[in-house]
């Protein structure tokens, strides 16, 4: 039996202009997934995704020779299909034996499980972790496999394989990965809340991409704002970046500020993480912050020492 796992992710700073090179802050979480491999003597795969809670929601069978898809089921109140699930996966594992012919080049067969730690609705990277884990299984590179069967800015890939807070950027198209001691003296006032819907990264982009233009300026300042938002000191401090930060990137994205659009009435400041609409928000705050987002309909809040790494 063979294990891979990879680190979920959360990004802080450089949500959209991060895909044009700006430097952006992001930190692996304590939640992930896992891929467990075993060998079997019919030469198929067969493939079982479960969630946090050991449910098994995705089950596909493949047959190896020619890898082809030859059942497929979907437990799911969400949209798609058990097809359209097993097409995405096929593509990643296509796209793993093109940059590695020898993958799945076997007379034998495999039983792959995936398990994820968080509910698969948190958006903290059910794709990103398992693209990673498959390059893993695959030995290929993680960035090229993301962009092969995706897009993306690959910060995800970065947090997945980093146990550390680091610096993403893109150069050239190139990942710049750099490692940072981002451990907040105050962190006891940082919290993650999930904004009860989950938002499509790739839409996000699109979005992003129909209103960018010449943004060079944004993107320099932005990643000033991520230098600023790692040294901060206070929550005082941190609380100017984080108002300048998304100020800037919705006179970019032309949407308004989260804490704008839900959350005028809150004493501290509300920053979008990712794609904005949906998943998780960072709070600054205190004792109280909990339940002042109960109190609005949203119940999941976790502190800084329960999401991040």
């Amino acid at each position: 039996m063979k294990k891979h796992y990879s680190n979920g992710k959360l990004l802080l700073t450089g949500e959209y202009v991060v895909l044009d090179g700006a430097t952006s802050l992001a930190v692996p979480t304590k939640y992930g997934q896992d891929l467990v491999i075993e060998s079997i003597k019919e030469p198929e795969l067969i493939w079982g995704s479960f969630t946090d809670e050991g449910n098994c929601w995705f089950e596909a069978s493949f047959s190896l020779s020619k890898l082809r898809l030859t059942s497929a089921t979907f437990n799911s109140d969400k949209e798609g299909s058990s097809e359209m699930i097993a097409e995405t996966l096929l593509n990643i594992l296509e796209e793993a034996r093109k940059m590695n012919p020898e993958f799945l080049q076997v007379d034998h067969g495999f039983v792959v499980k995936t398990n994820l730690s968080f509910p698969q609705h948190w958006g903290l990277g059910s794709s990103s972790t398992l693209i990673n884990n498959i390059a893993s299984w695959a030995k290929v590179n993680p960035f090229d496999l993301l962009w092969n069967a995706f897009s993306g800015s690959g910060y995800d890939i970065a947090c997945a394989q980093n146990n550390s807070p680091i610096f993403y950027q893109l150069q050239n198209k190139k990942p710049i990965v750099e490692t940072v001691d981002f451990n907040p003296v105050f962190k006891d006032e940082l919290f993650f809340v999930y904004l009860n819907q989950k938002q499509n990264s790739r839409e996000g982009i699109a979005q992003y991409r129909k209103n960018n233009a010449n943004i060079q300026t944004e993107i320099n300042s932005i990643s000033e704002l991520t230098k600023a938002f790692s040294e901060a000191n206070n929550t005082v401090d941190l609380n100017k970046i984080i108002v300048e930060h998304e100020k800037l990137i919705s006179s970019i994205i032309k949407l308004e500020p989260v804490k704008d659009r839900l959350f005028s009435d809150y004493f501290g400041e509300v920053k979008s993480l990712g794609a904005w609409g949906g998943d998780f928000i960072l709070a600054t705050g205190n004792k109280k912050t909990p339940t002042y987002f109960n109190e609005k309909g949203f119940d999941t809040v976790l502190s800084y020492n329960e999401m991040i790494l």
